[in-house]
């Protein structure tokens, strides 16, 4: 088989890989806008009505959440790991008891389906058995993995919005704390004010303050944000404001300081990366800067040392 014929098999298989991963995001997002629904009105401890079993879905997503739920009731999979895996998709916006079945389920699916479709795409090119094997394998083992990489994408972009957007939140707490607001309404009032700016916040910020209307110790709503986001900054703003609550003392105070540690943090952080560019900037400079500077300085002398060998050369007359 030509490399041009692997190219192509490779091509549509990436191409498979992303619409499946498209299909994924998508459905994702529906789950995501039927939790959210009714969160307000659902407790902390998710005892109200089930949102994802009032909007299941129907047709191939409904039996491959039903399939996917089935595998994680079975006992194959560890708690630690079905808790691990249920905080990743609270933190990208997918909640719900049906979210862990949906993404488990198209893990198998994807699994069985990817080698399916690369097997019928190669046995259309000139190959040996031993690469059409491994080029199955390679697929099924693609298809198996293609959910973890993307839910794990999204879970380190959602992180990163969140610890950019934190220390504005503390400020804009400092001042709702000055103002006279307690902490649950400096909250929401954060919440709604931060939500064009630093939507991931805005969202953490808003869940927990619900959780801070419906539950009776506050202690479990910050405790809760602290789990969902594992966070080193959010875990300490909670263990500073469950003290504060406790003791207390001034809250704006302690969010002033937490507001100055967090400002720090990042300005640390961001030198931290320029730092870096540096050593980042080596290899382009030697491959893509360098030769053109050799270029434009050695050049004219280049062309003077060859047309003085061109001219001193003896002229032969012809005989």
């Amino acid at each position: 088989m030509t490399r041009s014929g692997l190219a192509v098999a490779a091509a549509v298989l990436l191409l498979l890989l992303g619409a499946s991963a498209i299909a994924l995001w998508s459905q994702f997002r529906r789950e995501g806008r039927l939790s959210a629904r009714l969160e307000a009105v659902r407790l902390a401890e998710r005892t109200g009505l089930d949102a994802n079993r009032q909007g299941a879905a129907v047709g191939l997503s409904g039996a491959v959440a039903a399939a996917g739920s089935a595998i994680a009731k079975s006992g194959l999979l560890s708690r630690n790991t079905l808790a691990a895996l249920e905080q990743t998709l609270a933190a990208t916006n997918v909640r719900g008891s049906n979210a862990l079945g949906l993404f488990v389920g198209m893990k198998i699916f994807m699994l069985f389906f990817m080698p399916v479709v690369a097997f019928s795409l190669l046995q259309h090119f000139n190959m040996s058995p031993l690469m059409r094997n491994v080029g199955t394998a390679g697929a099924a083992l693609g298809g198996l993995l293609a959910p973890d990489w993307w839910i794990g994408w999204r879970y380190k972009k959602y992180l990163r919005a969140v610890t950019n957007g934190l220390a504005d939140a503390m400020d804009l707490m400092v001042i709702c704390a000055e103002a006279g607001l307690s902490f649950e309404p400096a909250m929401t009032r954060v919440a709604r004010e931060i939500q064009s700016a630093h939507p991931a916040v805005s969202q953490e910020f808003g869940l927990t303050a619900s959780e801070f209307r419906v539950s009776a110790d506050s202690k479990v709503a910050l405790r809760n944000m602290a789990t969902r986001t594992n966070l080193d900054g959010i875990k300490r703003m909670t263990a500073t404001l469950a003290q504060t609550m406790k003791y207390g003392t001034p809250l704006s105070d302690a969010l002033r300081v937490l507001s100055a540690e967090m400002r720090h943090e990042l300005l640390i952080r961001y030198e931290t990366r320029a730092a870096r560019l540096p050593v980042l900037l080596t290899m382009p400079m030697i491959l893509f800067i360098l030769p053109c500077i050799f270029l434009i300085v050695g050049g004219p002398a280049a062309i003077q040392v060859s047309h003085s060998f061109h001219h001193d050369q003896p002229v032969q007359q012809d005989r």
